[in-house]
């Protein structure tokens, strides 16, 4: 599956996010979490983090002996990480194309970022490239009906699309196809308590920008009261419930 995708625009829209990225990425901790969960018991010497952001996986793969490459298409993030002293080399660059050669690490690790490739994949097949025989590839990225609650409150307000829409399990399973890999689906929800704390959630972390690049307009008031009305509430709370699917691909 291919789709448009600005990636100057998204490199550009997590670059603004850079600064307040790790105080809104509990949805990024979770799911490292739970990739690192799959990886239990492995020998791992040389990690690549494809979409390294701010270096927070980095820095937890470093932690553990590990020699890591932080690779990502944001300056300003791949900056951040290095202020930060997240890995031993840095690569700005795209997934679907890294400047490495064949076989270069034993992980090749993407926490929530492959959802912004192209064509997933491309994005894989890199990362399976640069892994060395034995070794695996791991990500999470995002499927379809992932933050319902946004979509459903925005079709009640103007019927357009304001959010990012996801690959189905099925098409994520299709792009893996041909390798032997495990998938694991988990339902997050986070809740707020409003819907402008939602939406300052999703702008901190970059996750308001559209695949395609559109720039989103600012939010009137009527427009914010109107979703507040439409939003699917609990217990008084604005929940954001995600998809999330977690892979881990052998390395032949």
């Amino acid at each position: 599956m291919t789709r448009l995708v600005d990636k100057a625009a998204i490199a550009a829209a997590f670059g603004r996010a850079a600064n307040t990225y790790d105080s809104h990425a509990e949805l990024q901790r979770t799911s490292g979490g739970l990739l690192m969960g799959m990886l239990e018991g492995r020998n791992i010497s040389d990690v690549l983090d494809a979409g390294c952001g701010t270096g927070w996986y980095s820095r937890a793969w470093r932690e553990k002996g590990c020699h890591v490459t932080a690779l990502d298409l944001s300056p300003a993030m791949l900056n951040h990480a290095a202020l930060q002293g997240s890995a031993d080399n840095y690569l700005e660059g795209d997934i679907e194309a890294i400047n490495l050669a064949d076989q270069q690490v034993d992980l090749a690790w993407s926490n929530l970022a492959v959802q912004w490739c192209s064509d997933l994949r491309s994005g894989l097949s890199e990362l399976y490239r640069v892994t060395r025989p034995g070794g695996c590839v791991a990500f999470t990225t995002l499927a379809a009906d992932s933050i319902c609650e946004l979509h459903t409150a925005w079709q009640v307000v103007d019927e357009r699309s304001h959010a990012n829409r996801f690959m189905t399990f099925e098409q994520i399973q299709g792009a893996c196809e041909g390798w032997c890999c495990s998938l694991k689906i988990h339902e997050i929800s986070q809740s707020y308590e409003s819907v402008l704390s939602a939406m300052q959630s999703l702008k901190g972390i970059g996750a308001t920008h559209l695949h395609d690049g559109r720039k989103a307009s600012l939010m009137t008031r009527q427009q914010l009261q109107k979703l507040s009305l439409a939003w699917p509430q609990k217990r008084g709370q604005f929940p954001l419930t995600w998809q999330l699917v977690c892979g881990v691909i052998e390395r032949d």
